[in-house]
């Protein structure tokens, strides 16, 4: 099958990046190519055409190929609810929640799914590009593993390691990956490249021999700093803007367990905006015109949080200000009275008194909706499309003025004095028609932001970045 597997010496290396970058030179190249990673975990999801959901990053590698994402392109995705469990969605689908320490026993069960999607994937494409996830050094999880070289193993697909040299240490990345791994393994390893590159990398050169006389590995190149990614969508919370700069101050509440925040990437793109991501710890700024509520995958959880933060305090003197505030799915519900979760679908049974800035209350149900969706901004009148991705049900007063109609039908909710909205609907500011109108209303400087033709300029460059110095056709030719 051909195939080429992207792993890394460590989480948040690039992975995903060079993997987008490689499907796209591949496209360039006129392969049909399509991206692959076993097992992700993420509470960044997008929704695919059959109802599925799969990780935001999967879903943008698969723009760079330009294809429709699938939910064979990451068929185990991981969504964390707390410290110590995750929601296990399989080819789109929830199966379970399970706590970490019983995860492992679940896995061997999954490999079936991993390779029947991924023989799917190959025997409709050119070429297979697969995504790891974390790093084939945590040998104390190599058991029954579906991720990294668990999953090269049982589909014998070779394997590039890339380490990041940003973070220091690039040496003993590679070199201490390959001395802890099984011989098995690492024989299924052709090669390494160094991503994150600042300045000359020809200063690397005498590192780069080390690596391949020690490891026997041979290099596939260094790869640049790549100073326009902050133009794609982000998959980790930690990648988002943390604010500066000037313009129409917006701030979003960065939750602990913040979920497809995806939404707020148009918003960091906008060039009047300024979009501060608030941290544990962090006050509410006075300056700020709009607050955000974020998305979160465990809503009552994420309410207490907010209150130690002591962020519905601030929240309140903003209201008070005259400012606007806006909740997305999770954040909606935290605006209304009450939150109840009679089956305990999010965590333990109970119910949590919310925010009281919306007159609505929420009830945690059992399903789950799962859709792309379109209509009609409520106030602006503008076409607005996205998806919703969220469970529970949410009724009150408030409710009668909607947020928006989506197929006719009326979604969210808004204070009297409009000030206050809600809406289960993700991804709608990537609209540039909506957007324009919305920050319009908040008064900031119109725009001629073309935000998803944006996305694909930043792909193309990646592409072009990738192609200039990596050795994209020695790379290609490694697939099976």
């Amino acid at each position: 099958m051909p195939a080429l597997m992207i792993q890394g010496t460590g989480s948040n290396v690039g992975k995903s990046v060079i993997v987008a970058g490689l499907c796209r030179a591949a496209r360039r190249r006129g392969l049909s190519v399509v991206p692959f990673k076993p097992q992700n975990m993420s509470n960044n999801a997008a929704v695919t055409a059959d109802g599925g959901e799969i990780g935001r990053a999967q879903a943008l590698q698969a723009r760079a190929a330009g294809l429709e994402p699938v939910t064979d392109m990451n068929p185990v995705l991981l969504k964390p609810e707390s410290d110590t469990g995750s929601q296990v969605i399989v080819q789109g689908r929830r199966v379970a929640t399970v706590r970490a320490r019983d995860y492992a026993a679940l896995k061997p069960s999954l490999l079936a799914s991993v390779l029947d999607s991924f023989r799917r994937l190959s025997a409709a494409h050119d070429l297979v590009i697969v995504e790891g996830a974390g790093s084939p050094a945590e040998i104390n999880l190599r058991a029954n593993d579906i991720a990294n070289m668990g999953f090269a193993r049982a589909a014998a697909v070779p394997v590039v390691l890339a380490g990041d040299i940003d973070r220091g240490g690039v040496i003993a990345q590679i070199v201490g990956t390959q001395a802890v791994m099984d011989a098995g393994d690492a024989a299924l390893i052709a090669g390494f490249m160094i991503n994150k590159f600042r300045g000359d990398p020809r200063l690397f050169d005498d590192g780069y021999r080390l690596i391949e006389s020690r490891t026997g590995w041979r290099g596939y190149g260094v790869l640049p700093w790549f100073p326009q990614a902050h133009r794609l969508p982000a998959e980790d919370a930690l990648d988002l803007p943390r604010g500066g700069g000037a313009g129409l101050h917006v701030v979003a509440l960065g939750f602990s367990r913040i979920a497809n925040f995806d939404d707020l990437d148009p918003l960091a793109a906008e060039p009047g905006v300024r979009l501060t991501l608030l941290r544990a710890g962090q006050p509410v700024p006075g300056d700020a015109a709009l607050v955000i509520l974020p998305g979160s995958k465990s809503t009552r959880a994420d309410l207490a949080f907010l209150r130690e933060q002591g962020w519905d305090i601030d929240l309140a003197a903003h209201v008070r200000r005259g400012g606007h505030v806006l909740g997305l799915c999770g954040g909606f519900q935290m605006l209304g009275r009450m939150i109840r979760d009679p089956q305990g679908i999010e965590g333990p049974t109970g119910e949590t008194p919310g925010l009281g800035l919306l007159d609505l209350d929420t009830e945690m149900t059992a399903d789950k909706r799962l859709a792309r969706v379109a209509g009609i901004h409520a106030e602006t009148g503008e076409a607005i499309s996205g998806y919703e991705i969220h469970i529970g049900r949410s009724a009150g007063p408030d409710c009668a003025r909607p947020f928006a109609l989506i197929d006719g039908q009326p979604d969210g909710a808004a204070s009297p004095d409009g000030r206050i909205m809600g809406t289960y609907l993700h991804g709608a500011f990537a609209r540039d028609g909506f957007r324009r109108a919305f920050l319009a209303g908040l008064g900031a400087a119109p725009s001629g932001l073309d935000y998803e033709g944006g996305v694909d300029s930043a792909l193309d460059t990646l592409a072009d970045h990738v192609e200039a110095h990596l050795d994209v056709g020695g790379l290609l030719a490694l697939a099976r």
